[in-house]
């Protein structure tokens, strides 16, 4: 198993396939973009499939999830979705995506073997959403969230970011429309992790600021007990339910406590947390011909190094110098 010196087992495997991106979200990276990692430091599909056969034949890893960078933009994801399908111990397998890319690959990735998706969308207004992605795809993404719900990609999930002066006045109204649409709205807290440097602490939406604003219009009853286990999102019952609404609260409401998740980045680097300063190199091990057990052995002795959260409420916390799309989500 992938245990720390906390407990804590990870079985959730966040893996970035490309830290490419065909948006650039304001608070995410500049306008201009970043310099992306060159092709000989990406791992290779064979490599990846190699990687998450180690993690679930050998280290207990149950659930896979496929992020960015944009993961739509990696030439070979269907085919590595179908071998990961493929393998003796079948991983729980999602995706996490802009959703522009979605409309035309939807149906495959089911077929594949991919079980569903989160889409990124922040605002329903094409204007706003030009202003925070600096693209004009608005409709693409609504096609693509249409295509992935059409093709059984479900539960579609929507992950929304709000920034003050831009969107944070849309939590209702885009509250209504994931419940007419039989999507599942989650919002989350803006993050430390933009390529910027940028973000401020007494800028930010709060989950507190959230739920006031869902309150005005909805009618929210906690779901379940306090004790959500190892899902990120709090979840409340809309109107009495069955709809749910979910809010990711990394900053304000940490839930490192009970985090299950080890992170492998698209150039092959194993990060403990998000946040994490340091990482852990399997690329250089498998390139140099160790057998899997000798790569089961670097995963677990990064993982028992965890530590106990995110340090995010520590004054002399310190962003990592990887941004979001770097490390994947």
């Amino acid at each position: 198993m992938l245990i720390d010196t906390y407990g804590r087992v990870a079985t959730d495997l966040r893996v970035s396939l490309t830290d490419r991106c065909n948006l650039r979200c304001t608070y995410c990276m500049p306008e201009e973009g970043l310099q992306w990692l060159a092709k000989p430091d990406l791992l290779t599909d064979d490599e990846i499939v190699r990687l998450i056969d180690i993690a679930v034949r050998l280290l207990g890893v149950e659930e896979v999830r496929f992020t960015g960078g944009e993961p739509l933009l990696r030439p070979g994801l269907v085919g590595i979705v179908q071998r990961v399908a493929a393998l003796a111990a079948r991983p729980r397998m999602s995706l996490t995506t802009n959703g522009i890319g979605l409309r035309r690959t939807a149906t495959a990735l089911k077929a594949a073997g991919l079980d569903r998706v989160n889409v990124s969308l922040d605002t329903l207004r094409p204007a706003v959403f030009r202003t925070l992605t600096r693209r004009d795809r608005h409709q693409d993404v609504l096609d693509g969230l249409r295509a992935a719900h059409d093709a059984g990609l479900t539960p579609v999930k929507v992950n929304t970011v709000l920034m003050p002066g831009l969107n944070e006045d849309e939590a209702p109204d885009l509250l209504a429309w994931a419940l007419a649409h039989g999507y599942e709205l989650r919002f989350i807290e803006q993050m430390p992790l933009d390529a910027q440097h940028g973000w401020k602490r007494d800028s930010m939406v709060t989950a507190g600021d959230i739920l006031a604003s869902l309150s005005t219009r909805f009618d929210l009853t906690p779901e379940g007990t306090d004790d959500r286990g190892s899902a990120p999102a709090e979840r409340w019952l809309v109107d009495g339910g069955p709809h749910r609404v979910g809010v990711i609260a990394s900053v304000t409401r940490p839930f490192c406590a009970a985090c299950d998740r080890t992170r492998l980045t698209a150039d092959g680097q194993i990060r403990t947390c998000l946040f994490a300063r340091e990482e852990t190199d399997l690329r250089g091990a498998l390139r140099s011909g160790a057998p899997d057990e000798e790569i089961a052995r670097i995963w677990r002795l990064a993982m028992w190094g965890k530590k106990a959260g995110a340090g995010l409420d520590d004054p002399a916390f310190v962003q990592p110098d990887r941004p979001m799309s770097a490390i994947g989500g």
